[in-house]
Parts: structure tokens; sequence; C-alpha cells
């Protein structure tokens, strides 16, 4: 069984996972919030160099080889010096990558083996995009393997809170199954054990855990229950930790990060 562990910074504090125990880490609280990542990642390691993106609720995945390359030559994903996308992947070690959130589900993956690590941003349009499948992708595309990868799911709105329509639903749902017809995916997933989808006392509307999603997308690629923690931390409903978008309706955020080894 994966634990999870309260840290503290200057009487601040994170949390972090046993199962990512060997690699600096952190989900970090609301009282972070306005300091960016460059200052959060020597809390971390104080070697290692910091990346992020402008999160764009996509599925865009890169390296901070490919970020670097994109800033120089500027263009349409480049906005506020920042280049567009919902995943850093480390290409080097020591390489601390970051993601915020606000209710979507930070996502932070390691390799045992080769040191690879990725912060993900994983919202409903970006689960519905499948981000965590693509980011591992990359990672198996530079040499992981499946067996070796450790996966850790933050703070994010809990399912039996996060009111959506059955439309966003069956979007979402559809990357766990082969049903096509809207309709079909959200009968067919309230069936399930462990369901991800809720009812909803609004006939048009269910309830939706967006993690749980992900963790499915996670073991139909054949990564094992043991190989994934999910935080039990309700962004919505922890207002002591964490800031919560549905809750406040103010642009606020939560930042997580690991550093490759």
């Amino acid at each position: 069984m994966h634990t999870w562990q309260w840290r503290t910074w200057n009487e601040l504090p994170y949390l972090t996972c046993s199962l990512l125990e060997d690699f600096p880490h952190g989900f970090f609280t609301s009282g972070f919030w306005l300091r960016p990542p460059v200052e959060l990642t020597p809390i971390l390691a104080p070697q290692a160099s910091t990346y992020r993106l402008k999160q764009v609720h996509g599925n865009v995945v890169l390296t901070p080889q490919e970020i670097t390359a994109k800033l120089e030559v500027g263009g349409d994903d480049v906005e506020d010096d920042l280049v567009m996308g919902d995943g850093v992947k480390s290409d080097q070690p020591q390489q601390g990558v970051w993601v915020a959130s606000a209710d979507c589900t930070p996502v932070l993956i390691a390799d045992a083996k080769t040191g690879q690590v990725v912060a993900i941003h994983a919202g409903w349009k970006g689960t519905a995009k499948k981000i965590v499948p693509v980011a591992i992708q990359r990672l198996l595309d530079a040499g992981s393997k499946i067996t070796d990868l450790r996966v850790a799911m933050g703070p994010a709105i809990a399912g039996e809170v996060y009111q959506v329509s059955r439309e966003t639903a069956a979007e979402v749902g559809a990357t766990i199954l082969t049903e096509t017809e809207p309709e079909k995916i959200v009968k067919t997933l309230m069936e399930l054990d462990n369901s991800p989808i809720l009812p909803d006392p609004i006939p048009d509307k269910v309830r939706l855990d967006v993690r749980r999603v992900n963790a499915i997308q996670l073991a139909n690629l054949g990564i094992g229950s043991e190989q994934i923690a999910i935080a039990s931390y309700c962004t919505f409903q922890t207002p002591e930790y964490f800031f919560s978008y549905r809750r406040e309706k103010a642009k606020k955020v939560q930042w997580s990060g690991i550093v490759s080894q």
C-alpha cells in the first residue's frame, strides 16, 4: 500500500508519495502559489534546472530540449514567454519538471530504472485526449519499460463533487471503452465496478472521477495497480490546503513537480 506524507518547508505543507520516494518531488499546497517553479525546485533539489509550460488543456508533452528550441524560434505555440503544452518529460538528469492545477489532476511519473520523469496536467479535456498515455509513449520511446514506471496522481477534485454534462462524461469515457455512442458509454461506465461515473440528481448531469479514468487508461496500458498511487485529498473539499476553481472561481493554482535522476 502506497502512503502519502506531509512535509514542510518554512512551515508550509506539501505532499509526497512513497511510490516516488527515490525521486525528489512534491505536490505543493495553496500556501506556495505565489512562488513560481523556479523558486520551488531548490526545495526539492538545489542543483536542478526548472521547466514548465503554458497549460492549455491539451495532450502535448515536451522535453526541456524541445521547449528551449521552441522558445528560440517563437511562433504561435509560444505565449507569455512560455511554450504551450500540458506535460514535461525530462531528457537529462537533474531536471525539475512542473505543472499547475486547481481541480485538474497533477500526475507525476518516474522510471525507476532510467531515472526519467514526467509531470502532467490532466483535466477532463486532457484526459479525453489521453495525455497520460501520450506521456507514457514518450517515455517508452526514450527507453522506458512499462514495468519500471511509477505513477502518482495528486490532489484533484473528487468524483462525488465534480458535476459534468453526460456529453463530457461520454467524451472522457470513450478513452477506456470500445463503445462510440455517448449514452451507451455513460450507461456502460455506470455499470462498472468502481465506476468513474456517479449519478447526479439533475437528469442530464453526472459526477465524473477523472483520476479513476486515468487509472483505467494506465491499466489498459498494462500498468499494474501496485505501480499507481492516487492521493485521497479533494481540492474542492479541502480548502485549508488547496485552491479549487469550482469552489472559488479564482485563477489560483498549486504546483506539482518532480526531479529526474
